[in-house]
């Protein structure tokens, strides 16, 4: 029989927007052709997903991959390989990197440095300032372009929009969703001697719960003064998710793996490998970001990786950089609160695929749909394992999460019909292509 499809995924439990069921999926140039029953002999190749659970491909849209200008402890090819190791099919890039991705030549220039070198689909977010206000507007429509990124608190490199007027400014020009770091400098600077040397667990006593407050409540103000949409971007605080539970007109936010599953007990022993901006607080703020969670407040994960090397991060507090790998945790750690009840997979998949294609209106990808791109995250749900350090595929080489057993695994990362990852192996030559979005596409020629 001459192949239909270029690729059969047989016998796997698919879930997509209809609930799970048995289906095998056809692929055909890289795009999803059939969902139902089909015969093996009709494709070129076909996959055995038996007793496997096949999601729509795992989307992260926070992190961090250092290229260019820290490359000793990431690259774009080590970070998505990082990713594909952790079933994750996109990722959406942060601008504070040296040079700043603030201007169309920067944009561009990392769009070049990910074609077919990155192992998953990406797009980048361009930083925003104080200079490039004016120009937002034609910045997050480029080619590649995820939108508009502020730091409204500094973190990591030198992008800072601190004042109202320089928020108010980008965000009168911008027409996609822009994103936010929301600490308020202010207090931060104020509140610099609360920092115990040598003691990483004074970081949340310095960057305390008002200073998130303080700045989210000023940025959804602006937000709704300029009409403009925005996502708060790590949201750390129960003040928050009470805050925002009322604040939803347009208003996203996400929640990382690291808030939902550290709290500040960790400090004495992980210290500095926790150290992150916005920092891991009590274990109350923990659990009022889970209700966030469960009563959908918060719309998607996000990873927020942000890898430093192990000699970095054991620099004494607080001369230690902010920042730990995520992006290839992200699935397995976020599978086990599903095996331990505290999240449904329906919505693990609603905040990994349907949530980010939603909020940031990409085009062919969160959901496993005819037409759409080919991206699977395969799964084991039953499968258990110890995260270690070796197995991590960033160029830093450690994960806060090192002994931790969880229960659930990904086992195959495909992009666009691409098997990327099976079984912990790459098995092709990277094929990563910039994301596109609905309000961003160039007419057909």
């Amino acid at each position: 029989m001459t192949a239909i499809y270029d690729l059969v995924l047989k016998d796997g439990t698919v879930v997509n927007q209809d609930g799970e069921g048995l289906r095998d999926i056809g692929i055909l140039d890289g795009s999803i052709a059939a969902i139902g029953r089909l015969d093996a002999s009709s494709a070129g190749e076909v996959i055995d997903c038996t007793g496997l659970t096949i999601l729509p491909g795992v989307i992260d849209s926070q992190v961090h991959f250092r290229e260019p200008g820290n490359e000793h402890k990431e690259d774009l090819e080590s970070g998505s390989r990082a990713a594909v190791l952790g079933g994750v099919t996109c990722v959406f890039e942060m601008p504070n990197t040296n040079p700043l991705t603030t201007s169309e030549a920067t944009l561009t220039d990392k769009v070049r440095r990910g074609h077919h070198r990155m192992h998953c689909d990406f797009a980048f977010w361009v930083g925003g300032t104080h200079e490039n206000a004016g120009d937002v507007a034609e910045l997050e429509r480029l080619p590649g372009a995820a939108g508009i990124k502020v730091f409204m608190g500094s973190s990591t490199g030198k992008l800072l929009v601190e004042d109202d007027e320089g928020v108010r400014a980008i965000l009168k020009n911008t027409r996609r969703r822009a994103a936010f770091h929301s600490e308020d400098e202010y207090r931060l600077r104020e509140r610099m001697q609360m920092r115990i040397e040598n003691d990483p667990a004074s970081h949340p006593v310095w960057r305390d719960v008002q200073a998130a407050v303080n700045c989210t409540e000023r940025l959804v103000s602006i937000a709704e003064e300029t009409g403009a949409r925005i996502h708060i971007l790590h949201i750390s605080t129960g003040e928050e998710i009470a805050y925002l539970s009322t604040r939803k007109r347009n208003v996203t936010c996400e929640a990382t793996p690291h808030h939902l599953t550290l709290t500040s007990a960790d400090y004495g022993t992980l210290g500095t490998k926790i150290q992150m901006n916005p920092p891991v607080r009590e274990i109350r703020h923990r659990e009022a970001i889970w209700g966030g969670v469960e009563a959908g407040i918060i719309d998607v994960l996000g990873s927020d990786h942000a890898p430093h090397t192990l000699e970095e991060k054991a620099h004494a507090y607080p001369n230690s950089p902010s920042g730990m790998t995520g992006v290839q945790t992200l699935v397995p750690i976020m599978l086990d609160h599903v095996a331990n009840g505290r999240l449904t997979l329906q919505r693990f998949v609603d905040l990994t695929s349907a949530g980010p294609q939603r909020i940031f209106g990409l085009s062919r990808k969160g959901r496993i749909a005819l037409g759409y791109d080919a991206d699977f995250t395969i799964v084991d749900l039953k499968r258990e394992v110890v995260i270690r350090d070796e197995w991590i595929g960033s160029k830093s080489n450690w994960t806060p999460y090192h002994g931790r057993t969880v229960t659930g695994w990904p086992v195959g990362t495909i992009v666009r019909g691409n098997r990327v990852m099976w079984e912990g192996d790459l098995s092709m030559p990277s094929k990563g292509e910039a994301a596109e979005f609905v309000e961003t596409l160039r007419p057909v020629r």
